[in-house]
């Protein structure tokens, strides 16, 4: 009989038996400890209370620390309504066929709503995962940028929803990943090749800002095209909500391509897809070959719907004030606990804990009445695990000092002495 063959993995830009191998381990200890597969209870006055947002689940009462609609519009009146309005108006839930085919107006309408806020061309997407899946293969095959097949560098720390195309990206051209955010090995790599094409996160799900000014002045001086997903930024920072880059970056042309969820502080589903400099031939190709961005799999009616009354709030005054309580909820936070993000606007903070630790702080704050969610390989760096804190506009004075307390109870560096007990 003739010996089959193994596959042996080149794990070129990718290793599953790492990341589920050591991962896997913590998850599982999670779930043990209720912090993770945890089912909410829901229902008029159960889900969200105007006292804090509070969660049931099982019985225990805890408030969410750990949520990403960072300027609660996601349970807006309007944003409500506008799901249901739109739902009646065009009556019916998913047009199930390709856009390039045929189309309702209702996205066109977000989009172009969208395109006025951001003074930019705006496709729509059903997750910034979808358009990054899209996109980044356009971009390896020149098809998406300058018209040249660039070398692409992927930040090291960049997320998952990027990383994982690293392959597909591979087989337009050469693939190599960087140091996070290394300005030097970009700038060496612009010096050798033709084209270079640098994809990383605008704003870091683990805390934190991209240089912007610094890789603007290497998209000046080389060309270099920069792949943002700006995400954890979009309406909680900047005019009209435009997120950290589009705010900062003096480069908003065709070398600069930004992606951006709707469903964190912006309140709805989606994505946002925002271009600058791009002709109608372009936009077709994107639009005909960037992949699920041409699936029967668009944004349903009350999600766009949805996506235009958030806009609407986006031009009013009430953005600035909900922005202004997101920030002084993060400066709280930061006068009374210490993290490696203490200062900034960004609405996350990452509370340093040993990996033989953080699951069991993280059932202890559990326990006391919050909720926030433990980091750990792969999520982050082995040795470098942590219990991620979300900031938001609703959240009380009194409650963000209450967990405060706890997280100086079970290993956090405070700020400063934290007065009272936390609430149990």
């Amino acid at each position: 009989m003739t010996e089959r063959l193994s596959i042996t993995p080149t794990h070129a830009y990718r290793n599953n038996d790492k990341l589920i191998g050591i991962g896997n381990a913590f998850w599982d200890m999670s779930e043990r400890s209720g912090l993770a597969g945890i089912v909410a209870a829901y229902g008029e006055g159960v889900l969200r209370t105007e006292a804090g947002h509070e969660y049931i689940a099982e019985g225990h009462e805890f408030v969410n620390f750990s949520c990403c609609s960072y300027l609660d519009l996601d349970s807006h009146p309007k944003v409500i309504e506008g799901g249901i309005e739109a739902l009646r108006r065009y009556g019916v839930l998913d047009h199930c066929i390709a856009r390039s085919r045929v189309q309702i107006p209702a996205m066109l309408e977000l989009e172009a709503s969208l395109g006025e806020l951001f003074g930019a061309h705006v496709v729509c997407s059903i997750a910034a995962s979808t358009a990054t899946f899209g996109l980044l293969p356009l971009i390896a095959s020149g098809h998406l940028g300058t018209g040249k097949r660039p070398l692409m560098i992927f930040d090291k720390n960049a997320h998952v929803s990027m990383a994982n195309v690293k392959p597909v990206c591979a087989d337009e051209t050469e693939v190599v990943t960087s140091g996070h955010h290394d300005l030097n090995f970009i700038e060496d790599a612009c010096k050798k090749y033709e084209q270079v094409a640098y994809v990383c996160d605008g704003s870091d799900s683990l805390g934190g800002y991209a240089p912007v000014k610094e890789l603007a002045e290497l998209q000046d001086r080389y060309g270099l095209i920069v792949y943002y997903d700006d995400s954890h930024s979009m309406s909680a920072y900047g005019e009209r909500g435009v997120g950290y880059v589009r705010t900062h970056s003096p480069v908003l042309d065709e070398r600069t391509i930004v992606v951006m969820t709707l469903n964190k502080a912006f309140g709805t589903s989606g994505a946002a897809i925002v271009l600058d400099g791009y002709d109608k031939e372009t936009l077709r190709v994107i639009e005909r070959f960037g992949g699920a961005l041409n699936y029967s799999q668009l944004l349903n009616t009350p999600a766009v719907g949805a996506g235009l009354a958030s806009a609407e709030i986006h031009r009013t005054g009430e953005l600035v004030t909900l922005q202004n309580k997101l920030y002084e909820n993060i400066q709280l936070f930061d006068s009374l606990i210490h993290t490696d993000q203490t200062g900034s606007t960004f609405p996350i903070r990452l509370v340093p804990m040993g990996d033989d630790t953080v699951i069991e702080a993280g059932r202890r704050v559990f326990e006391a009445g919050f909720y926030v969610s433990p980091v750990f390989f792969p999520i982050v760096a082995r040795g470098t695990a942590g219990l991620r804190v979300m900031m938001r506009a609703g959240q009380s004075a009194e409650q963000v000092r209450a967990l405060c307390a706890v997280l100086a109870e079970v290993g956090a560096r405070p700020t400063a002495p934290i007065p009272g007990e936390a609430a149990r």
